[in-house]
């Protein structure tokens, strides 16, 4: 089994309640990354619904949430012919940490049309971009392989660009192949895209994080770009674009975020 789906498990407890354990695998900084968060809870939630195509998963961050026994509680919203929704609560200590909605849609629903109004980024193969190394409690760096897009890396050493932009390649280091909970995980896996314009901030903590995840995958590498237009007032927007090999497009994010820069 690939570790992956070892930190995803969870016990059941009863029809609407699960006992998992948030694995330190997948940390940044030492806190749990969003995105393998957002994946436990889909993962419960996906495990009671009839549909699991094309999954738009929104989670709300309340409370920091440590590496341990956490327990996951949903709840069915509604279910029509052509979707079901859920809500799922994180919880650990007694205290709720996120709260997740998920919609899941039909196979195949309404796929008579296809349109993209957005070209898939051009860019060098993962063997020519810049590998983004283990990191001392930035353990997902230790399971995920990450290429960043030459022009994308300069803030790693002091060179900065005019775009909060970063681009890059990313799979898992045991070639596990991709499927929605692990979309969820690479949505969240690069570093934030201020560090390209701002370098290295104090903070970035997420809020609330959406993914609308549209095909999976056929290839082991994912092509992903993230842009951060505004900051204002303390908060940011994220905005992200997944591609496969083939240029078929996988996912959509968004996320917001609060800045914290880091004091002179």
């Amino acid at each position: 089994m690939h570790q992956f789906d070892k930190d995803l498990t969870l016990e059941k407890i009863d029809s609407f309640s699960y006992a998992g354990q948030v694995s330190d695998n997948w940390s940044v900084n030492g806190v749990p990354d969003g995105g393998y968060l957002t994946a436990m809870l889909a993962n419960a939630m996906m495990q009671n619904s009839h549909k699991n195509a094309t999954p738009i998963v929104t989670a709300n961050f309340l409370r920091r949430c440590e590496p341990g026994a956490v327990e996951i509680e949903i709840e069915k919203m509604a279910a029509s012919r052509q979707f079901d929704r859920f809500q799922a609560k994180l919880i650990q200590s007694g205290a709720e940490k996120i709260r997740a909605f998920g919609t899941f849609a039909k196979e195949n629903l309404e796929c008579g049309v296809e349109s993209c109004e957005a070209q898939s980024i051009k860019m060098d193969g993962p063997e020519d971009c810049v590998l983004v190394p283990e990191i001392p409690g930035y353990t997902i760096f230790r399971n995920m392989d990450l290429r960043l897009e030459p022009g994308s890396a300069g803030w790693m050493s002091g060179h900065l660009s005019d775009r909060s932009e970063i681009k890059g390649w990313i799979k898992f280091r045991d070639d596990r192949f991709f499927d929605a909970p692990s979309i969820l995980l690479v949505a969240d896996a690069f570093p934030p895209a201020v560090l390209s314009r701002h370098g290295m901030v104090a903070w970035v903590p997420t809020i609330e994080y959406s993914v609308n995840i549209r095909n999976l995958p056929t290839s082991k590498w994912l092509k992903c770009v993230f842009r951060t237009r505004f900051i204002t007032c303390g908060l940011l927007e994220e905005d992200g674009v997944i591609w496969d090999r083939n240029d078929t497009v996988v996912a959509i994010s968004r996320q917001i975020a609060q800045y914290r820069a880091r004091p002179n």
